[in-house]
């Protein structure tokens, strides 16, 4: 078993598997995740896990060279917005409209779904390297 990390066999063999600019997207419970998408649905309850704790358990095992949020976020969910922008840190975020990002998703490795039901609360991760 290990010993810290994330737990979640499908997560951990995902992130295991990642290769440069894979997509990874990390979503709310209502995002509308394609056929052919792998869903990784973590959700248990309404706010568990949450979109917040989720992106930070997969930053702490993932390299990201670059995210890509629906730049409705910053007003109409501040505090996600504001977290998660502190969690990527210099990691360059594009902001497009929340139309475009659920468009995008069809590009995803896979996407995550988490309990948390606020508004906008989606984000695409692009992997980097460790080197």
């Amino acid at each position: 078993m290990k010993r810290a990390g994330i737990l979640n066999s499908d997560l951990s063999y995902l992130i295991a598997t990642l290769g440069h600019t894979d997509l990874v997207g990390v979503a709310d419970a209502g995002l509308p995740i394609p056929d052919g998408v792998w869903r990784i649905d973590l959700a248990l309850m309404r706010g568990v896990p949450g979109f917040v704790q989720t992106v930070e358990a997969l930053l702490g095992e993932v390299v990201v060279e670059r995210a890509v949020i629906a730049k409705e976020m910053a007003r109409r969910n501040p505090g996600a917005y504001r977290a998660l922008k502190r969690l990527l840190g210099k990691t360059p975020v594009e902001e497009i409209t929340h139309e475009a990002l659920k468009a995008r998703v069809r590009d995803a490795r896979a996407v995550v779904r988490t309990g948390e039901c606020t508004p906008f609360a989606n984000v695409l991760l692009r992997c980097g390297v460790a080197f």
